[in-house]
């Protein structure tokens, strides 16, 4: 079976960290559906037909759609077969938001599984704190550190 994964957010040019976390889910998915949520403000500066062009672009030979979309993320995963969502972390404060989401996503479609992945470590530092609650919620995030780390519940 297809596994397919929707990354939701406004994915721009200069969201740092966006295109790492999904080219690190391609070696996880069998295909990533970036969806857009429409955003009067930002696009403003930043079209939507340029924010997909742009991503179409760089994801030109992968497996990689792009969607704009107005309903709840958990609904449009359900829509286009999507059982992941896939979310990005870049510092201590993006987990508990992205966490928070997750939660909410979960009651909102039975089976709906998060899956958490990290930025490379050059695009942003991660704390010992993160990587500790990531396992305690059953993240392997072993393979995105450029070391191991071990820790005690204590």
């Amino acid at each position: 079976m297809k596994r397919i994964a929707l990354f939701p957010g406004s994915f721009d040019p200069f969201t740092k960290g966006h295109e790492d976390i999904v080219r690190r889910g391609l070696s996880l998915f069998d295909e990533i559906i970036i969806g857009i949520g429409h955003n009067a403000r930002k696009e403003r500066y930043f079209p939507l037909d340029t924010m997909t062009g742009y991503i179409e672009g760089t994801f030109a030979d992968a497996p990689v759609r792009v969607l704009a979309y107005d309903d709840l993320t958990a609904h449009i995963a359900q829509q286009y077969g999507a059982k992941y969502l896939l979310r990005g972390l870049r510092n201590t404060t993006d987990f508990e938001y992205e966490n928070s989401i997750a939660q909410v996503n979960r009651h909102l479609v039975e089976g709906l599984e998060t899956v958490f992945l990290i930025t490379s470590p050059e695009l942003a530092p991660i704390s010992s704190t993160i990587i500790r609650d990531l396992h305690r919620y059953g993240a392997n995030v072993d393979e995105f550190l450029p070391y191991k780390l071990t820790f005690s519940d204590q």
